[in-house]
C-alpha cells in the first residue's frame, strides 16, 4: 500500500476559481436584494412609550399632570402626542396627530392612572410618533 500525502488535496487554481464563483454568488444575491426595495420599518413608539411611562409615573402609576413632561421624552426629529384616558376622563400632551398616516407609529399600554390623592383607577396610555 502506498501512502500518498497528496490525499484530499485540490489544485490551487481551482480553489481559486470555486471562491470567485461563490463571492460573485453572493454579491449578486446582496445586490438584487438591495434593489428590490425592501425596506426595514423603525419601531420609534414602542421605546418612545417605555420612556414616556417612564416620566409619566411615580410608583408605577401614572400623573396624569405629568403628561407635558412626559412628551419630551419623544425622540429627536419627530413629533409625539400623548394621550392618558382613565375613568372617562382623557389628557392630552403635544399636536394632534395627522391622522391615519403611513408614517405615524402608534403604541400603547394599560397602566394605573391616579385621578385624585387616593383615587387610583386603570387607565391607558397611548403614543403616536411621526416624523
Amino acid at each position: 500500500m502506498s501512502r500518498s500525502s497528496a490525499r484530499g488535496q485540490v489544485e490551487p487554481i481551482a480553489a481559486l476559481v470555486c471562491l470567485l464563483a461563490v463571492c460573485a454568488a453572493v454579491s449578486t444575491y446582496a445586490t438584487a436584494l438591495a434593489g428590490a426595495g425592501y425596506e426595514t420599518e423603525r419601531d420609534v413608539a414602542t421605546p418612545t412609550l417605555d420612556r414616556v411611562v417612564d416620566r409619566l409615573a411615580a410608583g408605577g402609576v401614572a400623573v396624569p399632570d405629568r403628561t407635558e413632561r412626559a412628551r419630551r421624552a419623544g425622540p429627536a426629529g419627530y413629533r409625539l402626542n400623548v394621550t392618558v384616558a382613565a375613568a372617562g376622563e382623557r389628557w392630552h400632551a403635544g399636536p394632534r396627530p395627522p391622522g391615519r398616516r403611513a408614517d405615524t407609529d402608534t403604541a400603547g399600554r394599560t397602566i394605573s392612572v391616579r385621578l385624585a390623592p387616593g383615587r387610583i383607577r386603570p387607565g391607558r396610555v397611548r403614543v403616536e410618533v411621526w416624523a
